[in-house]
């Protein structure tokens, strides 16, 4: 029986037109163009500024991008899997919506939550689905509006994150492109260090809470700066080692977009030269769930059937991971 591995074969984006740059973040908080340049990479990060469109907006902007582009029929879609930390409503699923919004009228949804590890996650989920022979499209989106969930007058966070969305599709393959392994893993320990306090079963809405700001992000920096660093390298090595791949056999590795330093380290570890480095952090900041396929999207035309590419993401949890695919097409 032929091997069935799950292969993307189209690719779809969106980013809000507005965009926060390092300059009018000063007038802001107190900080500078320099001091978020050097620490993080980041020059500007679009917004979505409509206060009445939320991250379904973007999710679907994305997946109508990728429709378009491939000229698939979302009535063959079999599966939307939403990963997002800032879903429309705490209880119905945003996934559902979006599926619907685009027309996967055959297709059942839901949405995954793992922080900026939703769309390393949903890869893995799409996978599953694709190499049980029964879902032939899996469309996996990742999409988030985090400014809606900032303090803008919190320097720590502000100056980190911005909002986006996008989207691949999944279908089966016989000739060895795809996802081919896997190494994720997950640590509660970390649930400290990043987090938002308030708004859940733990610590529902309240005045009080609201007064206190304790429904925007907080991080822990330095922990999480440290946390990351280690493990998000760790796991690019050793995915490499697990497939006996070396340097010179991966082309590009399409490490989440949190801190340029945090790439680099990554980079470093696996002895990558910076030209198989994907980054566009500079541009869009931590769009958290969209980094990936934000990243696939800018670089698609420079990608080549047969590309060995390496995923690595690291998020709030804590969850982080990587993921070896090969790439199905040109």
């Amino acid at each position: 029986m032929t091997k069935i591995t799950a292969a993307i074969t189209a690719v779809g984006a969106y980013v809000p037109d507005y965009r926060l740059t390092n300059e009018i973040l000063e007038t802001m908080v107190d900080t500078t163009d320099e001091w978020i340049t050097t620490r993080t990479g980041i020059k500007e990060r679009r917004i979505l500024k409509d206060k009445d469109k939320g991250t379904s907006y973007l999710a679907i902007k994305a997946a109508e991008n990728l429709l378009e582009k491939s000229g698939v029929d979302p009535a063959e879609i079999d599966l939307v899997l939403l990963g997002t930390a800032t879903p429309d409503l705490p209880v119905a699923s945003t996934a559902v919506y979006v599926a619907t919004k685009i027309g996967a009228v055959n297709a059942f949804a839901y949405d995954i939550q793992a922080a900026c590890s939703n769309f390393l996650y949903g890869m893995s989920t799409a996978a599953r689905y694709i190499e049980s022979g029964k879902y032939k499209k899996v469309l996996l989106i990742g999409a988030d509006k985090m400014s809606s969930i900032l303090d803008y007058t919190d320097r720590t966070t502000c100056i980190i994150f911005g909002d986006g969305g996008g989207a691949v599709l999944f279908e089966p393959n016989t000739e060895g492109y795809g996802l081919l392994d896997e190494y994720l893993r997950s640590d509660g320990t970390g649930r400290e260090f990043l987090k938002i306090e308030a708004g859940g079963s733990l610590l529902p809405p309240t005045e009080e809470t609201i007064r206190n700001k304790q429904h925007y992000v907080y991080q822990d920096g330095k922990s999480v700066f440290k946390f990351a660093v280690s493990n998000m390298a760790d796991v690019a090595a050793r995915i490499m080692e697990r497939n006996n791949l070396t340097h010179n056999d991966v082309q590009w590795l399409v490490p989440h977009q949190a801190n340029k330093r945090i790439i680099d380290a990554t980079a470093n570890r696996m002895e990558l030269e910076p030209s198989k480095v994907m980054m566009n952090i500079q541009r869009y900041g931590n769009t958290t769930s969209a980094t990936l396929p934000l990243l696939l999207s800018d670089y698609e035309k420079e990608l080549k059937k047969g590309d060995n590419l390496v995923f690595a993401a690291f998020g709030g949890g804590f969850t982080w991971g990587s993921i070896y695919l090969k790439w199905a097409y040109n």
